[in-house]
């Protein structure tokens, strides 16, 4: 089966820690289940998420999360076929708004609107490069 990679942005509904937790919780289960790798970065105002793995499992999950309710403005930003993972180890890696990411400004003026495929891929990117 192709192995692609997608990357998402949505607007939180309710966002809490309550919340990320639950998240986290039923995403890492999912995807341990369906050999999906990838990684988190949330905040009040955003998630950014890629997700890596089967063709048909990744694009599943997608549409698992198009339908959530606790994600708003679900916008894909870029899917690719890829033949190594960025986030071999992590079903799901969580992590914290990134000071070098778009500024809360800049997400309300459209930063993901404008965001390419390429940018988003560069952010992740970054942070696979990062230690844990």
């Amino acid at each position: 089966m192709p192995m692609i990679q997608l990357i998402y942005a949505s607007s939180p509904f309710d966002f809490h820690e309550g919340a990320l937790v639950s998240i986290l919780t039923v995403s890492r289960g999912c995807n341990e289940r369906d050999g999906i790798t990838g990684a988190l970065i949330c905040r009040g105002d955003l998630f950014l998420q890629l997700l890596e793995g089967p063709e048909e499992l990744v694009d599943a999950a997608y549409q698992r999360i198009e339908r959530d309710r606790r994600h708003l403005d679900v916008r894909l930003l870029s899917r690719r076929p890829v033949t190594e993972r960025l986030f071999p180890g992590w079903a799901m890696r969580n992590d914290p708004a990134r000071s070098w990411m778009w500024s809360q400004d800049e997400v309300n003026a459209g930063a993901i609107e404008r965001a390419t495929g390429a940018e988003a891929v560069a952010i992740f990117e970054r942070l696979a490069r990062e230690s844990v």
